[in-house]
C-alpha cells in the first residue's frame, strides 16, 4: 500500500545554529500511483473541477501541513528505516 506522505531523517550537523528538524516530510502526487489513465475515468463538472484543482477525482490529493499537525499531536518518527516510517501520535 502506498502513502502520499513520506518521511525521512535528514543529516543534523552539530555546528548548525538552528534547532534541528529530526524528521522532514514530503508528499507524492497521486498520478505516480495511477500507472495509466483508464478509459471513461469519472470527471468533475467544470466549475467543480476549478474548485478542486483537477478534472479527475482520482487525481485529487488534499495537502495537510505536517508541522501544524505536529503541534496538535502530529507525526512522530518511529525509528524504522523500512515500512511505515512515521506514526500518528
Amino acid at each position: 500500500m502506498y502513502t502520499y506522505r513520506k518521511a525521512y531523517r535528514p543529516f543534523v550537523s552539530p555546528n548548525d545554529p538552528c534547532p534541528p528538524m529530526w524528521v522532514k516530510t514530503y508528499e507524492t502526487p497521486p498520478q505516480l500511483y495511477l500507472g495509466f489513465q483508464p478509459y471513461g475515468m469519472p470527471q468533475f463538472p467544470p466549475m467543480e473541477a476549478l474548485r478542486w484543482g483537477t478534472l479527475w477525482p482520482a487525481l485529487f490529493a488534499p495537502y495537510s501541513n505536517p508541522y501544524k499537525q505536529k503541534r496538535m499531536g502530529g507525526y512522530r518518527w518511529n525509528g524504522q528505516m523500512n515500512g511505515s516510517r512515521y506514526t500518528n501520535s
